[in-house]
């Protein structure tokens, strides 16, 4: 679902919330305007849009403190970010920069001057170097260091910029379609009469624009669904990273035991994919000794964050990769280790495909969780899934049309254990 938090009444998302329903993503609105309640987690957003307003960036309106908030999760869970106007200073805001009051006020169109960046951009790189683009602002910004700026101008330098690589904030209004110019002239007539283009060149300026706004937002939008399930991962586990492990303290021991039946030797090489806070890496690195390879991988930053605070780094290397395309060479492992991402990759059969690709002739599977699949069913007051990948009815015939051979399932009261050889050994 994408998220749209408008600031007022007639700052919508107008022809970028049209790109978002044309490619078929879920639209929810805060009109934070009339008193909705801005969301506090991320959690089931694939992207945040932030809306322009008449008010300061700088000053405090109700509902800023709130909207800073969630810009700052969204950039720490990296869940794809667009601000518009005022939501682009409080992106920069957000993310460490400073918004202040500009050289005047600019209303009407403008030529916009693109930077070098802007051409390799995901979004911009399509614009020309000097588009016209229609403006109604005052303020601008000072982008923290992190900030890559895209597009620029004479009285308003910061006018397009990317921190990340997941969140735009655009100063000028790409949105705008003929409703748009609407309803601004309508609520401002004073400032559309001081325009310097004369309303009958609204067509002509709109038609010249469209086709610089409908490439972006559909790129935005496509951007967008190609990573929606990603999305969804990091932003549910990087507001639960820096309290996972009290959580769960009680694990250790388990996660240790199951390391055990992997019966890895001294100088193996071991991967933990989907990490997490690394709980098992102190057990894997026992089993392989100093002459051997630990690596955790994730797909959430914040939690390897959480393995180097808990010291777990010490036992193997971190790398941020996707469960699902592994930075590996083909049978470059002799084992994995897996608790958990196999109920929350998009497709579980890609993924045990791809670790069995990682994985030497020989090597083991471990798929473990602490708990077993009734009592986890039972804990979120839900009845078990037919279709759960973890089911024996589905994991039997699914592990060897990707490479593995069942040798051991277990699924007791209190833990879920699953163990496969690859193919080959």
């Amino acid at each position: 679902m994408i998220q749209i938090v408008e600031n007022a009444p007639h700052e919508g998302p107008y022809a970028m919330g049209a790109a978002c329903e044309s490619a078929g993503l879920p639209v929810r609105v805060c009109r934070a305007w009339a008193g909705d309640r801005v969301p506090d987690t991320v959690d089931d957003m694939v992207a945040l849009v932030v809306m322009g307003g008449p008010m300061a960036a700088y000053g405090d309106f109700p509902g800023r403190g709130a909207e800073l908030a969630l810009l700052r999760a969204a950039l720490e869970a990296e869940v794809p970010v667009l601000g518009v106007s005022l939501g682009a200073q409080l992106l920069a805001v957000a993310a460490g920069g400073a918004a202040r009051s500009g050289a005047g006020v600019r209303i009407g169109w403008g030529d916009v001057r693109m930077t070098a960046a802007a051409r390799t951009d995901p979004l911009l790189a399509d614009v020309p170097e000097r588009p016209r683009l229609p403006h109604w602002h005052s303020d601008t910004m000072d982008l923290p260091a992190t900030a890559t700026p895209l597009a620029s101008c004479d009285r308003h330098p910061v006018q397009a910029f990317r921190i990340g690589g997941s969140a735009w904030g655009i100063q000028f209004h790409l949105e705008t379609d003929k409703t748009a110019v609407d309803a601004f002239a309508g609520v401002f007539p004073e400032g559309a009469a001081s325009a310097p283009d004369p309303p009958a060149s609204a067509p002509a300026e709109l038609a010249a624009v469209a086709q610089h706004r409908d490439g972006l937002f559909k790129r935005f939008a496509v951007f967008v669904a190609e990573r929606a399930e990603r999305t969804a991962t990091r932003a549910f586990f990087t507001r639960r990273a820096a309290t996972w492990e009290e959580r769960f303290a009680d694990d250790g021991p388990r996660y240790a035991a199951a390391a055990e039946r992997m019966d890895l030797r001294p100088g193996q090489r071991v991967l933990d994919v989907g990490c997490g806070t690394g709980r098992v890496l102190p057990a894997l690195r026992a089993q392989v000794g100093d002459g051997g390879i630990v690596l955790g991988i994730d797909l959430t930053p914040a939690m390897l964050t959480a393995v180097t605070r808990e010291g777990r780094d010490a036992d193997g290397s971190l790398l941020l990769a996707d469960a699902c395309r592994l930075p590996l060479q083909d049978g470059a492992v002799d084992g994995v280790f897996s608790a958990g991402p196999v109920n929350h990759v998009p497709d579980p059969a890609a993924a045990l495909r791809e670790w069995a690709r990682v994985t030497a002739p020989g090597g083991v599977l471990l798929l473990f969780h602490p708990s077993g699949r009734a009592e986890r069913a039972a804990r979120h007051g839900r009845p078990l899934d037919p279709d759960d990948p973890l089911a024996q009815e589905n994991l039997r015939p699914a592990l060897p049309a990707v490479g593995w051979d069942l040798t051991s399932y277990e699924d007791a009261p209190h833990h879920f254990l699953a163990r496969a050889a690859r193919h080959g050994g």
